[in-house]
């Protein structure tokens, strides 16, 4: 190795860098970003530079004799660093699965068949490991209840977020207290809450390689660390073996097998795989720490009696069935309850939800030993008639369920720790059917082409979606593709849909029906967002369970639905490849089938499980499935890094380092790790906004004003001002050269409904629309808004006792918006807020304001029904008009679904929210209580209330808020409860029909 002195004199032989670059360290590295793997961004080439070039302790000297497969063996703790081969970490199994497969013959005993390839952890050896992570410190040990103070009446109510603060951890906490204890120990007994997510996913855009792993989170950590997925709360567990296509082969040589047999013997088979995988995971000393627990140092240096308990697993709607050993789209289809399908259609009625009570899902072990009996033993085949009697009703299988015969018998419920899947059967299932209906009942309108290209076509002035503005840091993306055809759309695009779908569609259905259809996206927008909230109280588990029951039966019975062009070419490519692989050229399709919403399917089923499972195990973000598709990218992020064989033993060698180098960076050796900060960290974020402090676009007022003469955008007119200004006032003011200086961004902190920190990026060319609080006396509307046509800060001299002080100033120039009059919204009409620009003649059109007024960007979507127009200013080009256009929309909607914050800022439920946008809300509360009891007995307001309230046309004004409906709609959503309750035979009057 050379020594430091040889550096030190070694002479600068360094070529002549190539134009254009400075020096040869530069072109090196950027030939090296260029050449090679395809796999180097610019953000990792920059991180490349700052976290290890430019580091203080980085030495080149170091790297003399450097082999990396030297130091990835050192990592892996891998000696033999033999070429060609795999090393797992050693807390890694692999094993092989035998499988018995019946053969139809009570002579002949069933066949082997084996499955290599399962490679899997130890749940005890994760259990123990974890808590010996530094992550440990921040787990909670001990449940307990959140409960939340109302600042308006002192109030008190129960908060549902996390999974240590739900019904499920507290109730097994006390059965656990009540377990009789271990001989002579002592020691606090406390649980280790197992969550589980697991999915198949393509590891490749083409190919067939997949992987199916399984992941566990611990609930006793926060979900927001879950969430991350960079956090290392995530632990792989399992790769879960596909079952080969060998095993088709070893079915078709089976005598007196038909071919449906052989598809019924393949499902038996993946369920067996499934279930014998499971019975390593859940082994001898699992079961042994189940009932009597394990003894753990905790990070706090005590030792516990820690108890694993299970308490959710996520999943698609295919692997619940594998869990739940039932059959995939049988007649009962749900994996929690007995309701059959053919009582799906009475969704969020009475009868509905006390069959759900009613009929929950318990194992019969017994018949499905006894149905194995016949298969195995007398030949019957699986899916034959003495088998399924011998079931009986609940689409059970003949396969022994792993999770029922290990731990039924310790109290578990198997069926019940199958929670929602908000991803897949919301914004993927019930809103994309919905949707898609809604093209179809376009397309049965007169004219419907021309509606459904009015939603896409980009040359139209009217088009819809690609004129929807975006919002926040991807929150709402520009809808660029055509919606209606719904080409490659993730989740949320679907969830951008369903945010920005009611300005869309309004004004394209018949009379009569548009008002219909309105209500309802506003209703499923409501339950969207109140289902995805992170932190729940009683009172928005009430509104989430009364806005369920208003989402009834929608039928249409008006139209004639066809299927979509695209699923008529799905149709026509499905009958060519049959008439390819039979030789038949008879076989074509028919023409476009009749299609009719369909509300008898799980998905839809699924909805009514919210509220239950909400209170059973936190908020849905604590299991959404959103979070392990996640960390897949992190698998397909390797997947490249592989040889592509033995994928599963590289993947995990992979996961396995990341695992190390994060415990280091966590360790004692934190100095030494790697610094990695989000770029779009928010600056100053504890202040309540950030305005860059450049000088790099100066703005001298004079010549502005006298470029701008003729524009009434920027005419200073203060003589209609409340208050005159004297001249010494006047001169008390200094701004140094006359100049504004304009900058391109504003952050706005603030803090959520949940008790987070968040921050909006106010842009004067694309996200400029901003709110704040409303400054009435008795306010209609709790806000008021605008649109920022520039930001500035100023220098200023100021005279302050007789002495002058330079100061900075920042401002916001505006463009102020006005509620419409004629126009009601809120919860009981199911209403967006809408708005409109003030007119020009008024002298508040335009105005400054304090950027410490701001509390949140908006997310305002054109009235595309009310056209365009220049109502509010005249035609042509004007500095009110940032984007060059040379009229305006007449009328926006206020978009309150963007987003869950904002929302709850439209509802008195808000717990992270201030005091005093509580008591604005509450004051639009009574506001819209009395116009909604005016209107009830049609009755006109004295001219005292006039004047206090507003004119009779501010109609509008006092119904904005979209809370103020709630109190009266709670009521009158009781009592007809409280009838049908008398009744109880009238749930089928709540069907809505349109």
């Amino acid at each position: 190795m050379a020594t430091d002195a040889h550096y030190a004199q070694r002479p600068d032989t360094s070529p002549k860098p190539p134009h254009p670059f400075p020096n040869m360290t530069t072109y090196r590295l950027m030939t090296w970003m260029n050449s090679g793997s395809h796999h180097k961004s610019e953000a990792e080439v920059s991180r490349l530079v700052k976290d290890v070039i430019q580091a203080d302790d980085f030495n080149a000297r170091d790297l003399d004799g450097f082999s990396v497969r030297k130091s990835l063996c050192a990592l892996d703790h891998d000696n033999d660093g033999k070429k060609g081969t795999c090393t797992f970490p050693d807390d890694w199994l692999e094993t092989d699965i035998t499988l018995d497969i019946p053969t139809k013959s009570r002579d002949d005993p069933s066949k082997s068949f084996t499955v290599p390839g399962f490679h899997y952890r130890l749940l005890l050896g994760v259990i123990r490991s974890v808590f010996t992570d530094v992550q440990a410190n921040a787990f909670h040990l001990l449940p307990f209840k959140r409960l939340w103070k109302d600042p308006l009446d002192d109030g008190h109510q129960r908060v549902f977020d996390e999974l240590y603060t739900s019904d499920s951890w507290l109730q097994a906490q006390d059965d656990l207290q009540w377990q009789p204890r271990e001989p002579n120990c002592t020691l606090e007994h406390v649980i280790a809450g197992l969550m589980f997510f697991s999915d198949a996913t393509h590891l490749a855009t083409f190919g067939t390689a997949k992987a199916w792993p399984l992941y566990l989170y611990f609930g006793n950590l926060t979900k927001y660390a879950c969430s991350a997925p960079k956090s290392g709360a995530c632990h792989l567990i399992r790769f879960l073996p596909l079952l080969p296509d060998s095993v088709k082969d070893v079915l078709s040589s089976l005598p007196r097998i038909l071919k449906t047999g052989i598809a019924a013997l393949h499902t038996h088979c993946r369920r067996d795989l499934f279930h014998a995988c499971w019975k390593h995971l859940l082994d001898a000393d699992f079961l042994e720490a189940y009932r009597h627990g394990i003894v753990l140092r905790c990070p706090d240096g005590i030792l516990r009696r820690v108890f694993p308990r299970i308490f959710t697993y996520s999943a698609d709607y295919p692997e619940k069935v594998l869990i739940a050993t039932i059959k995939d789209m049988g007649s009962c289809l749900c994996p929690r309850c007995l309701t059959p399908k053919a009582s799906f259609y009475l969704l969020g009625l009475l009868k509905d939800m006390r069959s759900r009570i009613g009929n929950l899902r318990t194992y019969c072990l017994d018949r499905v030993t006894s149905a194995q009996g016949f298969i195995y033993g007398l030949g019957n085949t699986i899916n034959g008639s003495k088998v399924q009697a011998t079931l009986g009703e609940g689409s059970w299988v003949p396969t022994v369920n792993t999770f029922a015969e290990k731990l039924g018998h310790l109290g578990f419920d198997t069926f019940r720790m199958l929670v929602v899947n908000f991803m897949h059967e919301c914004e993927l299932g019930t809103w994309k059917a919905l949707f898609t209906h809604l093209i179809r009942l376009l397309y049965a309108c007169p004219g419907g082409k021309r509606l459904v290209a009015t939603l896409d076509n980009s040359d139209d002035t009217k088009t819809k979606f690609r004129h929807v503005p975006s919002y926040g840091n991807g929150i709402i993306q520009t809808f660029s593709n055509n919606t209606s055809e719904m080409k490659r759309l993730a989740a949320r695009d679907f969830e951008d849909i369903l945010q920005c779908a009611m300005p869309v569609f309004e004004g394209l259905f018949l009379e009569g029906h548009d008002e219909l259809v309105q209500s309802l996206l506003y209703r499923f927008a409501l339950w969207h967002t109140l289902a995805k909230l992170r932190i729940h109280s009683d009172t928005t588990l009430s509104v989430l369970e009364e806005t369920f029951k208003q989402l009834s039966h929608v039928t249409c019975a008006a139209f004639t639905t066809l299927e979509l062009p695209k699923e008529k070419a799905a149709q026509d490519r499905k009958a060519a490849h049959e008439r390819s692989c039979a030789n038949n050229p008879d076989i074509t399709s028919s023409g476009r089938k009749t299609k009719k919403f369909n509300l008898s399917t799980y998905k839809f089923h699924a909805m009514g499980n919210y509220l239950q499972s909400i209170q059973l195990f936190g908020t849905t973000d604590s299991f959404t499935s959103q979070i392990g598709e996640l960390v897949h990218r992190a698998l397909k992020a390797f997947y490249p890094l592989t040889n592509k064989l033995d994928t599963p033993a590289q993947l995990a060698k992979h996961k396995c380092r990341c695992c190390v180098l994060r415990q280091v960076a966590e360790s004692d050796h934190s100095l030494y790790a790697s610094k990695q900060v989000p770029v779009d960290l928010p600056v100053g974020f504890k202040d309540h906004h950030h305005i860059p402090k450049n000088y790099n676009n100066p703005l001298h007022i004079f010549t502005f004003l006298r470029d701008h003469g003729d524009d009434l955008a920027v005419a200073l007119d203060i003589s209609h001002c409340d208050h005159v200004f004297m001249d010494d006032e006047r001169n008390s003011v200094i701004i140094s050269d006359s100049r504004l200086y304009s900058v391109q961004t504003m952050q706005v902190h603030y803090t959520t409904y949940d008790l987070r920190r968040e921050y909006d990026t106010i842009n004067p060319r694309t996200h400029c629309d901003i709110m704040v609080l409303s400054g009435e006396t008795r306010p209609q509307h709790p806000y008021w808004y605008a649109r920022v046509l520039d930001i500035y800060h100023v220098d200023v001299w100021l005279s302050i006792e007789a002495t002058m002080k330079r100061h900075q100033i920042e401002v916001l120039y505006v463009r102020w918006m006005a509620p419409l009059a004629d126009h009601r919204s809120g919860m009981s009409c199911a209403k967006l807020p809408k708005v409109a620009f003030v007119d020009k003649s008024d002298h508040d059109a335009y105005g400054w304001l304090d950027p410490g007024q701001v509390i949140r960007s908006a997310h305002l979507i054109p009235a595309f029904a009310s056209g365009r127009g220049t109502t509010s200013l005249c035609y042509g080009k004007s500095f009110a008009r940032q984007s060059g256009d040379l009229d305006d929309w007449e009328a926006y909607y206020v978009g309150i679904f963007v987003d869950r914050d904002m929302l709850m800022r439209y509802t008195p439920h808000g717990i992270g929210h201030p005091t005093v946008v509580w008591e604005i809300l509450q004051n639009c509360t009574n506001a819209e209580l009395m116009d909604s009891a005016l209107c009830e007995h049609n009755i006109q307001p004295c001219e005292a209330d006039v004047e206090q309230g507003g004119s009779d046309d501010d109609d509008e004004g006092e119904s904005d808020d979209g809370d103020d409906d709630d109190d009266s709609e709670e009521s009158d959503v009781q009592d007809s409860d409280d009838q049908e309750m008398e009744d109880g035979e009238g749930e089928e009057d709540d069907f809505v029909s349109f």
